[in-house]
């Protein structure tokens, strides 16, 4: 588990300076940078909770359509089910990657 953290360390911190290079961020004053590194955050964490709210409800009418086409008559227990266990799955994996990537970051922060 320890090189897997190690691992996904050194991605995300490869991934920061590649974004500070691409961006010119390097340059910026710390205000600047709070600024910029804000705004990014706003923009993901609200990314990633309109995915978490409304990708379930999609799925949900994407295989209750396709479960119309294919069978003609709407069956909504079976198509509820199914999206139920794909949601349970998706957010349990979620979870386990924003832990993973919370505890990264607090890394990546006191080695700053």
């Amino acid at each position: 588990m320890a090189s897997r953290l190690e691992s996904f360390s050194k991605w995300l911190q490869l991934k920061i300076y590649q974004l500070e290079v691409t961006m010119s961020v390097y340059i910026y004053t710390p205000i600047e940078k709070f600024i910029f590194y804000s705004v990014l955050f706003l923009l993901f964490s609200l990314t990633f909770i309109a995915t978490v709210l409304y990708l379930p409800q999609h799925v949900q009418f994407v295989l209750k359509r396709a479960w119309f086409y294919m069978h003609g008559d709407s069956c909504e227990a079976a198509a509820g089910e199914l999206v139920k266990e794909g949601a349970k799955g998706v957010f349990d994996s979620v979870v386990g990657t924003a832990a993973a990537a919370t505890t990264a970051v607090a890394e990546a922060v006191r080695e700053l």
